[in-house]
């Protein structure tokens, strides 16, 4: 069963200073839920730079950005430092949600397989609907793209 237009799943996790937060605090506002796979490696970081390159756009838009990895609340708070981050990162150290949002994936790494966060990005609108998903996400360009997709939505 395809997410696309039904409500996202909801969840609560950790943030970079270890507050709860759940997917329905946000309700209300169009939220862009992004999974990626670890702190600082150089993907994640271009693709966090580049959110939080556009906040002042996301603002005026009212959206809310939470990216999500298997990193733990430290890892996520050193990030966060380390790239000014201006948005909410989430723990997922269990790997709970990833699988919840089917992102938990055997993905190869060198030749050897291993299991973990396939880069993938949910539109989720005010009332709590996934309206749309990009997966294989590269990091270049993503959030320009995110963003001109979520203007159509919002305007």
């Amino acid at each position: 069963m395809s997410m696309l237009g039904n409500p996202a799943p909801e969840f609560t996790l950790r943030d970079e200073d270890g507050k709860m937060r759940s997917l329905s605090d946000y309700r209300g506002s169009f939220v862009i839920l992004y999974f990626y796979p670890k702190d600082m490696t150089a993907g994640c970081t271009l693709e966090a730079q580049e959110f939080r390159d556009h906040q002042y756009e996301l603002d005026d838009l009212g959206i809310v950005v939470l990216g999500v990895s298997a990193d733990d609340v430290k890892s996520h708070k050193k990030f966060c430092q380390a790239e000014s981050l201006n948005f909410t990162l989430l723990s997922d150290s269990q790997g709970g949600v990833s699988r919840l949002y089917d992102v938990w994936r055997e993905k190869s790494m060198f030749g050897a397989k291993i299991e973990g966060i396939e880069r993938t990005t949910f539109l989720i609108d005010r009332e709590g609907k996934v309206r749309q998903i990009y997966s294989h996400v590269k990091s270049l360009g993503h959030a320009e793209k995110v963003i001109s997709d979520l203007r159509k939505l919002v305007i």
